[in-house]
């Protein structure tokens, strides 16, 4: 085996936890934000459920407190006693969302040992999972773009766990000799996190869709180009 592509002793497990960690960062967001009363109650996921099922079906913004009260049989104000608006419980709908994201880009950390083709197949898992919400899933893309429109908190956890992926792939690039190390590591994560908006960000992704994957590789390319050694 290519020796440059086997983790340094210990990395490999110092990286999986620091995922395990991003990953766990965004689960908190989802079950914490704009919540009352216990996190863990039968009622909030309930009302998780329904509002998951009225948001995909009839889109968040035609979805009222009273139409998720009644679809669970429960008071509009029986539910603000969970949160404290519709906004909180789109904000916990789509960190749930958000993180299946994560858990993709997660993985893909995890299984592959090049950091180049790391983060070649971050950028393709973007954009395919972007294009694939908003075909197949497109009232939970709206609950994304409001989401950007509307600067939810959800979103900065968001953007922070994929700037700490940036980050891990980047250094362990560097540690292999497979990225250059001149430029500053935190300038590096957030230039590259740039040229990753236009594969997540919602509102952006509407407007590349005809050309979305090939645009991904073109970009991964370059950006890979620039971090050779």
């Amino acid at each position: 085996m290519d020796k440059r592509h086997m983790y340094p002793k210990g990395q490999k497990r110092s990286i999986i936890d620091g995922m395990v960690a991003t990953v766990k960062e965004l689960e908190q967001n989802a079950t914490s934000v704009g919540q009352r009363g216990p996190a863990e109650h039968q009622r909030r996921e309930q009302i998780l459920q329904a509002a998951g099922e009225h948001f995909r079906h009839y889109g968040y913004r035609k979805t009222t407190v009273a139409d998720l009260a009644k679809a669970i049989s429960l008071s509009p104000a029986y539910i603000y006693k969970f949160f404290v608006s519709k906004q909180a419980i789109g904000e916990a709908v789509c960190a749930l969302c958000l993180g299946e994201r994560t858990n993709a880009l997660e993985k893909i950390v995890q299984e592959t040992a090049s950091p180049v083709e790391c983060m070649r197949n971050i950028y393709k898992s973007l954009a395919l999972n972007g294009a694939e919400l908003f075909f197949k899933d497109r009232k939970m893309h709206d609950i994304i773009t409001a989401s950007f429109e509307e600067h939810w908190g959800n979103l900065e956890a968001y953007n922070q766990a994929l700037i700490e992926i940036i980050r891990r792939v980047l250094v362990r690039g560097r540690e292999l000799g497979e990225f250059e190390r001149k430029t500053s590591l935190e300038e590096a994560c957030r230039a590259i996190y740039n040229t990753m908006q236009s594969f997540f960000h919602p509102i952006l992704l509407e407007q590349n869709l005809d050309h979305l994957e090939e645009d991904a590789t073109a970009v991964a390319n370059l950006v890979l180009r620039s971090l050779a050694p």
